[in-house]
């Protein structure tokens, strides 16, 4: 399995290109959970873009020789605010672009970004409230079977404890229809 210095070695890619651009993006996932909980591996990076249909051809040039993409796909998620995905030549790590606007949550994450100094390199990343609320998002789309999901979500809870600000996340909640996942997870703490 390719750990997460890869995946994030290959997120830096993705996101330079997106800077050189001027997209705004903010990166999700489990290299946000990570770096809000407890770390583990992945081979896929989620990243929330502000992507638009000028931006695409620019995006194509500065990538396509590392990753297979597919314009017409990228063109097709702007147009519908859903997602495309890119594929790493070398290592086949996906990256799954979000386009901003297809989720509720989408816009205030891009605006609540956090900096974060990667060897010198920056990557902006969900901050932990928003992976949280992501984390429970995807929890209860999957049906709320997924242990890796709720290990992501425990790790978050556990890890950042009373940091968590827990005004925002019972306003943003109900909004998410996860009001109830976040009240069981943040029982992780309280009890």
């Amino acid at each position: 399995m390719t750990d997460a210095v890869d995946a994030i070695t290959i997120a830096l890619q993705v996101t330079s290109a997106l800077d050189a651009l001027g997209v705004v993006h903010t990166i999700g996932g489990s290299i946000a959970s990570s770096m809000a909980g407890e770390p583990r591996s992945t081979i896929d990076v989620d990243i929330v873009v502000d992507l638009k249909a000028e931006h695409v051809p620019g995006l194509v040039a500065a990538l396509q020789q590392d990753f297979y993409l597919d314009e017409t796909a990228l063109q097709r998620a702007v147009a519908d605010l859903s997602s495309a995905n890119l594929i790493h030549h070398e290592t086949s790590i996906k990256i799954d672009l979000f386009i901003a606007g297809g989720s509720p949550l989408d816009r205030q994450q891009l605006a609540r970004r956090l900096r974060v100094d990667v060897g010198g390199r920056t990557l902006h990343v969900h901050p932990p409230e928003d992976i949280l609320l992501q984390k429970l998002r995807w929890y209860r789309k999957g049906g709320e079977v997924s242990d890796r999901q709720w290990r992501d979500v425990v790790g978050i809870v556990r890890v950042q404890g009373t940091r968590l600000d827990r005004t925002y996340l019972y306003s943003q909640a109900p909004v998410l229809g996860v009001a109830d996942l976040l009240d069981r997870a943040l029982s992780v703490v309280d009890s």
